[in-house]
């Protein structure tokens, strides 16, 4: 199957690939609806439709139709880089230094640059989503529209130390009373998962051009998330 017949058979299925439908480009919103159609066919959940995914996509039954994905495209895109990290010594990965340019920043060309507004707004800009065209990582808490409480995806911010401007950013993938797991960039020079205080984080926001989701049941501990990372 090629791209094109993919998207036509997702579909097929009620999963939303946005205006442009099989347009024959594996865009985020194609990943996502991937993603979920595999948890649904008890595959891999990857985003990649190799073999068997097509194998299960062709099949007569449709009855498995879904609606929106449970995962927003962005971060599909996101977990992708997971475990990105930056060169070694003077070395320079090009794959941060390229978030710097999807970001709107091409002339930086050092990861020795803090880089976690560059990783969300690389990420979003990817997605198709303006923004906030800043590399301060509290410029995004004026992105978009405000949320009262963290669903999957949306983008939180957070404090550091007393300062008025300096702070982090990062994509939420669980939250508890007391912590928020941020998936983000530069936390001790990469990209994991990493538990804030959640006292810490000033604001949740979410693309003011995607409607916000209804509810959503995050994680309240991860396995793996690290602690106490630098975010420098």
């Amino acid at each position: 199957m090629d791209t094109t017949q993919i998207q036509r058979a997702l579909l097929a299925r009620g999963y939303d690939l946005g205006p442009a439908g099989a347009d024959g480009d594996a865009g985020p919103k194609t990943i996502a609806a991937v993603t979920a159609f595999q948890r649904v066919a008890g595959l891999v959940a990857d985003g990649i439709a190799g073999p068997k995914t097509q194998k299960a996509l062709q099949t007569a039954d449709i009855t498995d139709r879904q609606a929106e994905p449970d995962k927003p495209g962005w971060l599909v895109l996101a977990e992708a880089l997971n475990g990105l990290k930056e060169g070694k010594g003077a070395a320079n990965n090009p794959e941060v230094v390229k978030l710097f340019a999807d970001a709107g920043f091409p002339g930086i060309k050092t990861d020795s640059t803090a880089w976690c507004a560059a990783y969300v707004n690389g990420i979003l800009e990817r997605a198709g989503h303006r923004g906030s065209r800043s590399l301060a990582a509290r410029s995004l808490e004026a992105w978009g529209v405000g949320l009262k409480a963290p669903v999957l995806g949306c983008i939180a911010t957070k404090k550091r130390g007393n300062s008025t401007w300096q702070g982090h950013t990062g994509f939420v993938v669980g939250a508890s009373k007391d912590q928020v797991f941020l998936l983000g960039g530069n936390q001790s020079d990469a990209v994991n998962v990493a538990a804030f205080k959640r006292s810490e984080i000033t604001a949740f926001r979410w693309p003011s051009d995607v409607p916000i989701p209804a509810s959503s049941t995050l994680p309240t501990t991860i396995a793996g998330a690290r602690s106490g990372v630098s975010e420098a």
